[in-house]
């Protein structure tokens, strides 16, 4: 649809002049749908922007002065939707380091000024008269507060359909007939500019995403400038950062909590709503997935690492799962107010799709349901580091290799919320409140962190401030490997903030103590001391959580960890008339590990949490938040944490 069509849009200056100068040439594609944006992720030869080979591989890439041109991705057009697939491992997962912010507002994050000694303003107008010069994929989408969101528009290269997809599926798309019937009244808050030559022109080809908060000026803009391809920090982060600046700024602060979220529905019958918090890797998405069976039926609980024991669990029917969010969920003070909840969180998806990974199924069978919906969707997905083939169905475990013997360990596929059966389209209201942690083995020989048990219940003090360290933890597959014990901080989304930490500490910790009524728990994955356990911690304790309800525990029936900083934990459990024994809810007690090692792992632990909690004693830091750190500084017992109160 031409420009034309949209006589009264208004955009903001260096929007509207890439539009136009896009326009003029013949070369501006503005997308109203999603299918729009598939057409356009393997070109017509016709529109001008190459076309795929003989093999039916199209070639995403960019001429950079002294190197030629440089190829970025291979996309094809699978049975089940388009399959992208990144020349360069490096692109196949997220930069911690890649956001910076380009404007003079309050920020603890890294400003471009600093990292590139220089300031945004110069390299933003050459990233605008670059777009000029392009064919422009461009398209409209809103995000944020449910009456009154933050209308948004896209701007990318018209070769890079395949990303303007992603973030289309990602966030919505707004039907063109609509900008048009709104007229002068459209106004938009945000605007996204991808701009991927300029990895190598600008940064050395890393990746590079910088916000530009524009509050000044008349449009109260927040513009997202993405230096590559990836839609990880580029399209799906971005659009967070854009989400928790909005709710930072807000009369009424919010936050935007970064976690999946089911009703979880028992055998007889109960609902229990559960919100599963944590770093990237930290079992979100797996939080959604029904148990993976062993080929008896049984779940494996656990793989001794020392001497090669096995421990497995028989449940004969688990809950059914109705998922509602995934990864991004507003909780926006309207919700509260609409649903009056008294002492528990409300929250809604924050998404109109799902960027799920997919490097634990690495055959067919090991997730029969999420495989089955992305061999036969009712509609197109976008695969990342997939290897498709053109023509062919895009399996989910065929993951593209970033060496020989070295599968990707982030291939990703976009699923659309709608796509998904049972999937939960209201705002729900939270019972438990998880936070889970990837945690490496623990044994006598090489002690580490890995001390958790199955689950640890939190008091609410506790759980805050676990969210202002949120550890990233062992060997997380969705970004670039920094080595050690990471911290993603406040929420676990303070990587895609724009903002104070301090701030955001605010916001949470209101949030946390007014949810008195919710329970808080700690549950690792992937090892439990000496034991590899993969995710079977969280789906254990979602379905003995889910079957025992939101109750209080009774007096007597949780006991304090040895390491305060994990709250109480059982002594034994009892699943559907099976015991799981101490080894598994206290990790001192196994004889791999014992009391020695585990106290050197918490050791370690605390002084992780001690390093990162001083960063929020500054002055703008409520006096009751204060005194939590202050505490947890001073080596307070887990009853101490209990005992304060606001």
């Amino acid at each position: 649809m031409p420009l034309a069509n949209f006589p009264e849009l208004t955009l903001s200056h260096s929007a509207m002049s890439v539009f136009e100068a896009a326009e003029s040439s013949g070369r501006l594609h503005l997308a109203g749908s999603v299918d729009d944006l598939v057409r356009l992720s393997i070109p017509d030869p016709l529109l001008g922007l190459g076309e795929a080979n003989s093999k039916g591989f199209y070639t995403v890439g960019y001429d950079v002065p002294g190197k030629g041109f440089v190829p970025e991705v291979e996309v094809c057009q699978a049975r089940n939707g388009i399959a992208a697939n990144y020349v360069e491992p490096y692109m196949r997962r997220r930069d911690p380091d890649c956001m910076v912010v380009g404007d003079g507002v309050h920020t603890d994050k890294p400003t471009f000024d600093e990292r590139f000694g220089q300031p945004f303003g110069e390299l933003r107008s050459e990233t605008i008269e670059w777009l000029k010069t392009q064919p422009i994929a461009a398209f409209f989408f809103r995000t944020g507060e449910p009456k009154r969101p933050l209308n948004a528009v896209a701007i990318a290269p018209a070769n890079a359909g395949f990303f303007a997809l992603g973030l289309a599926m990602l966030q919505g798309i707004i039907p063109l007939e609509e900008i048009r019937a709104a007229g002068a009244d459209y106004h938009h808050g945000a605007v996204v500019y991808v701009v991927p030559s300029f990895r190598h022109t600008h940064f050395r080809g890393k990746q590079v995403v910088v916000h530009n908060r524009r509050f000044e000026d008349d449009f109260n803009l927040h513009e997202l400038f993405s230096y590559n391809l990836y839609p990880g920090p580029s399209a799906k982060k971005g659009v967070y950062g854009m989400l928790l600046t909005l709710g930072e700024r807000a009369d009424e602060p919010w936050t935007t909590a970064h976690c999946s979220t089911v009703e979880v529905v028992t055998p007889y019958e109960n609902t229990i709503t559960i919100m599963h918090e944590g770093a990237s890797g930290g079992g979100k998405s797996e939080m959604l997935e029904q148990m993976h069976r062993e080929a008896d039926g049984t779940l494996l609980l656990g793989e001794n690492l020392v001497n090669g024991d096995i421990r497995k669990l028989t449940l004969a029917r688990g809950c059914d799962l109705h998922p509602v969010t995934d990864d991004m969920a507003l909780c926006h003070p309207e919700l509260e107010s609409a649903y009056k909840t008294d002492g528990k969180l409300t929250l809604t998806d924050a998404e109109s799709a799902w960027f799920i990974r997919v490097n634990h199924i690495g055959k067919y069978g090991v997730d029969p349901h999420l495989e089955s919906i992305t061999i036969d969707p009712p509609g197109p997905l976008l695969f990342l580091n997939i290897d498709a083939k053109p023509g062919a169905t895009a399996l989910i475990w065929q993951h593209t290799m970033d060496a020989p013997d070295t599968p990707c360990p982030n291939p990703r596929v976009v699923m659309p919320r709608s796509y998904l059966p049972n999937v939960v389209n209201h705002p729900v209201t939270v019972d438990i409140r998880s936070f889970g942690v990837r945690c490496p083995p623990c044994t006598s020989e090489h002690p580490t962190y890995g001390i958790m048990g199955l689950f640890h219940v939190l008091p609410p003090t506790l759980a805050w401030l676990w969210r202002l360290v949120a550890p990233r933890g062992h060997g997380n597959p969705s970004i670039v490997d920094q080595g050690g014990m990471q911290s993603e901080g406040v929420g676990s989304f303070w990587p895609f903030a724009t903002g104070r930490r301090v701030d955001q500490a605010n916001i949470l910790l209101d949030q946390v103590m007014e949810s008195h009524e919710t329970l808080f728990v700690l549950i690792p994955n992937q090892h439990i001391g000496a034991w590899r356990v993969g995710f079977a911690p969280q789906w254990i304790a979602r379905e003995y959580l889910a079957r025992r309800g939101a109750a209080p525990f009774r007096q007597g029936d949780l006991i304090p960890s040895r390491c305060p900083l994990l709250g109480y934990n059982k002594h034994t459990l009892m699943v559907e008339g099976q015991t799981i024994g101490t080894w598994f809810l206290d990790v001192s007690q196994q004889p791999e590990v014992g009391p020695e090692a585990y106290d050197m792992g918490a050791t370690m632990l605390t002084e992780f949490f001690h390093r990162q909690l001083q960063q929020f004693l500054v002055e703008d830091l409520q006096p009751f938040g204060r005194r939590v750190i202050e505490a947890c500084l001073d080596g307070a017992a887990v009853e101490d944490y209990e005992a304060i109160v606001t």
